[in-house]
C-alpha cells in the first residue's frame, strides 16, 4: 500500500476530488495548508508598493492505495490540477506498512 499526498492549488481542489471519485476513489483526506516551494513565496504589488508573501495557501490531499492504483491516482492529480504555472504543487508517494479499519478491525488492502 503507498500513501499519495499532494499539495495543489485550491482552486483546482473540486476537480481533483471529482476525478478521484468517478474512477473509483472516494476515501480521502484535505484540507488547507500554508507553504513555500523553491521560489520561496511571492511579492504583488498593492498600490505601488511591493509585499513579500512569505507563505501562500494551499491544499494537501492525503489517499492510502493499494500498489497497483498509485500511477491512476498520480495522473488523475496531475490532469485535474495542472495550470502550467509555478505553484502548481508537489505529489509525494510513501510506503504504508499497515492499516486497521477500527469498526471491523480489517487490515491491509480489505481496509482500504
Amino acid at each position: 500500500m503507498k500513501k499519495v499526498e499532494a499539495i495543489i492549488r485550491p482552486e483546482k481542489i473540486e476537480g481533483v476530488v471529482d476525478g478521484l471519485s468517478k474512477a473509483g476513489f472516494n476515501s480521502l483526506t484535505f484540507y488547507d495548508v500554508k507553504g513555500r516551494g523553491k521560489q520561496g513565496g511571492l511579492v504583488e504589488l498593492f498600490r505601488g508598493k511591493a509585499y513579500k508573501i512569505e507563505f501562500i495557501e494551499k491544499v494537501k490531499i492525503e489517499i492510502v492505495v493499494s500498489d497497483s492504483d498509485v500511477e491512476k491516482v498520480i495522473q488523475i492529480i496531475t490532469d485535474k490540477a495542472f495550470t502550467g504555472n509555478i505553484g502548481d504543487g508537489k505529489i509525494f508517494v510513501s510506503d504504508i506498512v499497515e492499516v486497521v479499519r477500527i469498526r471491523t478491525k480489517e487490515r491491509g488492502d480489505k481496509a482500504l
